[in-house]
């Protein structure tokens, strides 16, 4: 597999509000590569979080993150965003977790489970995907937690435990249950939920993350994907079932009672930007139309042309041009037969309708799923980081085929 510093996942990295991150990229591989914090809220500029740097084979690359003292508290994680790379480098394992801590809760164990997949070869090679594969967005045939196949967790009765997910999968939905536990959300991305809340089950794109409490019971249970259809299902011969239901751990519980822990502390409203004046509103959206076999990176024979607004992606021309400072409208619309989860770097969104129904409480996404055939609207903040950046779609074979475009604020 392809490794951060000969780990699957790469190093965790736990930083605070205000904190500087300084990384030294040194790539070792055979095709360019580069570094994409995904979910911080920090500048797109010269070595920050700049999808554009290309870092060669042999060549090292010093970056720079600077956390705003007010950044959101949550689950993030960096992986390579190298145009016409980032599928194969990705699914090939270079991904690693990013804690932004500040919301202590008290817990008996947290536990940091990041949630990829792989496909290998008869001779245990990372294994090709084909042109259906790639038109569908990739699931690999081994689903991972950590770098294991099912890995065994083991627990007592009574703790309770935080549970950092992160979805590192290159195309596949995660549709997270764990029956027999007691599952509670803390948030979603960089959002909070204004408070803790019982759930079954968590959805989560590819990109996106949850924070989780379990409080656990005696007994066996186990960490399941239910499936998720993301549509398209007979568009491309040979794409295969997508997102189909899988076992990703096992948790046992057992032994003594534990203690009981203090209550969970009352956690700060988030920001609520319908309390702010709208200076813009935009459409954007997804396509997939019929191409004339146009090559290029990431494209492996595709008949389609994948892009925003009827276009591929260039990196050089600019499709949104935004005023520093200024709060935007945006709805992103899907037209296609298919689920896309939208991302927007650096400028995190305030999901305000979704399923044509109205979002009531502040929530708030880096990635957003705009189902087939349908719509979501958010709100941005682009008071903060002026610069040149990019939206695309988080499939990210989707991604190195063209659906992604450039924003740039000033």
């Amino acid at each position: 597999m392809l490794t951060y510093n000969g780990t699957v996942p790469g190093q965790t990295w736990r930083v605070r509000p205000g904190d500087r991150i300084e990384v030294l990229l040194r790539n070792e591989l055979d095709t360019p590569t580069n570094l994409h914090t995904h979910g911080l809220v920090v500048s797109p500029q010269d070595n920050g979080d700049n999808p554009f740097i290309s870092v060669d084979p042999g060549q090292s690359f010093e970056y720079r993150f600077d956390l705003p003292e007010d950044h959101p508290t949550g689950v993030f994680w960096y992986h390579p965003h190298r145009h016409g790379t980032v599928a194969d480098q990705v699914f090939g394992g270079l991904y690693g977790a990013l804690i932004v801590e500040g919301d202590e809760v008290p817990v008996s164990r947290e536990r940091v489970l990041v949630v990829s997949d792989i496909t290998l070869d008869g001779d245990g090679e990372l294994a090709s995907a084909s042109a259906p594969q790639v038109m569908m967005g990739r699931e690999g045939d081994l689903v991972l937690v950590n770098g294991q196949v099912r890995p065994e967790l083991t627990a007592r009765p009574g703790e309770r435990e935080r549970w950092r997910v992160i979805n590192a999968c290159t195309s596949r939905y995660l549709h997270l249950a764990l029956p027999g536990q007691d599952l509670a959300l803390l948030g979603i991305d960089g959002g909070h939920e204004p408070e803790v809340r019982e759930v079954e089950q968590v959805l989560l794109a590819p990109g996106n993350r949850a924070d989780l409490l379990v409080t656990t019971r005696g007994g066996t249970s186990e960490l399941r994907s239910l499936g998720y259809d993301r549509g398209a299902m007979g568009m491309v011969r040979g794409g295969g079932d997508l997102s189909g239901p899988t076992t990703l751990a096992t948790l046992a519980v057992s032994g003594d009672q534990a203690a009981a822990l203090g209550p969970v502390p009352e956690r700060p409203a988030d920001p609520d930007l319908r309390d702010r004046p709208l200076d813009e509103r935009r459409e954007i959206a997804f396509t997939m139309t019929m191409g004339g076999g146009m090559m290029g990176p990431g494209r492996r024979g595709m008949m389609m042309d994948l892009g925003f607004d009827g276009r591929p992606f260039d990196a050089d021309r600019v499709d949104q041009q935004t005023a520093a400072g200024s709060v935007e409208e945006w709805t992103i619309t899907n037209p296609t037969p298919m689920d896309h989860p939208f991302h927007l770097h650096v400028w995190p969104m305030q999901l305000i309708e979704t399923h044509g129904d109205q979002v009531s409480e502040p929530t708030w996404r880096d990635v957003v799923n705009v189902p087939a055939n349908g719509r979501v609207r958010t709100l941005v903040d682009f008071t903060h980081h002026p610069g040149r950046s990019v939206y695309h779609c988080h499939i990210l074979d989707h991604e190195d085929a063209g659906m992604m475009a450039v924003v740039e604020t000033r």
